[in-house]
């Protein structure tokens, strides 16, 4: 026993005295100063250990597909942060706090005025089925989607996606609350798409810092941070920070949110801690779940249903 608190106190020590070098993937997102929330929880995470560091991005910008070969293979990158699934946990070492509680669960639609329109009538989830939204075709949006009984029109890009919508093969596109408002600002955003004014979605969602599988000590310096940041408040202080804004915006509680089940979350998943997660159902005046019975209502007028399924 006596050996193992040696040990203990030998990496203690050397955690304060070295520097710790921490490569993670650039990312053409971080140029965006919102985007760059998660380094933000990172720095405070360290900050909290009391630990000497450098975050060092890669000199060329990798796709996420690209930084988890490179981490699984401990070369170039020692982090990344993604959204959780089983096979990410399988190969990966995840600690388990989700950086944007959830919040990038939430999502709002981007519609033509027609959609709009069409869609002001909605009350239940059975009568949101009844609209096509799209995605990305690689989203892991668009399984949940699907899961939850939408038929899901799927593009290879932004612009495709926005096509879509113009040419009436889909009727809106959800996107997470986090990054819809920088979507009115794009360029390739067509004349007369706007943000929905009166419905939501939501699913939960976990973004993760993830480590190589043999990096436990970089893993758990990280985990001890957020757990001592939470524990503080100044976690939940940075969060309020970075997002008070989206939430003001997005005017949550003039909304219906429809509950959806996300089968592809793992079941490890830490959802009974009540600490980790934002609670939208808070936010809102009206919560739809899942189980909510079929409505009564005569079926809606509906753009004609093409899938546009690339």
């Amino acid at each position: 026993m006596r050996y193992w608190f040696v040990i203990l106190g030998f990496i203690t020590q050397l955690s304060h005295a070295a520097t710790w070098r921490i490569a993670y993937p650039n990312s053409e997102s971080l140029l965006d100063e919102q985007q760059s929330y998660p380094l933000q929880v990172l720095s405070l995470a360290l900050e909290q250990t009391s630990v000497r560091y450098e975050l060092i991005p890669t000199r060329k910008v990798l796709s996420q597909r690209r930084a988890i070969e490179q981490l699984k293979a401990n070369r170039e990158i020692n982090i990344l942060w993604a959204r959780t699934d089983a096979v990410k946990e399988e190969e990966l070492l995840a600690v388990r706090v989700p950086i944007y509680k959830g919040l990038n669960g939430l999502r709002l639609f981007l519609v033509d005025a027609e959609s709009a329109e069409l869609m002001q009538p909605i009350e239940l989830l059975p009568e949101l089925r009844r609209f096509i939204p799209v995605q990305g075709y690689d989203w892991p949006d668009t399984k949940i989607l699907q899961a939850n009984g939408f038929e899901v029109a799927t593009g290879s890009s932004q612009s495709q996606m926005y096509r879509l919508l113009q040419t009436e093969q889909a009727n809106f596109l959800p996107r997470s609350i986090i990054d819809i408002w920088d979507a009115l600002d794009e360029s390739e955003l067509p004349d007369g798409v706007t943000i929905e004014s009166r419905l939501a979605v939501h699913y939960p969602t976990a973004t993760y810092f993830f480590f190589n599988k043999k990096n436990i000590v970089l893993a758990n310096l990280v985990k001890t941070g957020l757990e001592r940041a939470i524990y503080n408040g100044s976690f939940d202080k940075l969060f309020a920070s970075v997002h008070r804004e989206y939430l003001r915006k997005a005017e949550l509680n003039k909304r219906i949110m429809f509950e959806l089940k996300n089968p592809l979350l793992p079941k490890s998943t830490p959802l009974q801690d009540k600490a980790l997660w934002f609670d939208a159902q808070s936010h809102l005046l009206k919560v739809v779940t899942p189980n909510e019975g079929a409505s009564s209502r005569q079926p809606l007028k509906q753009k004609p249903s093409q899938t546009g399924t690339q």
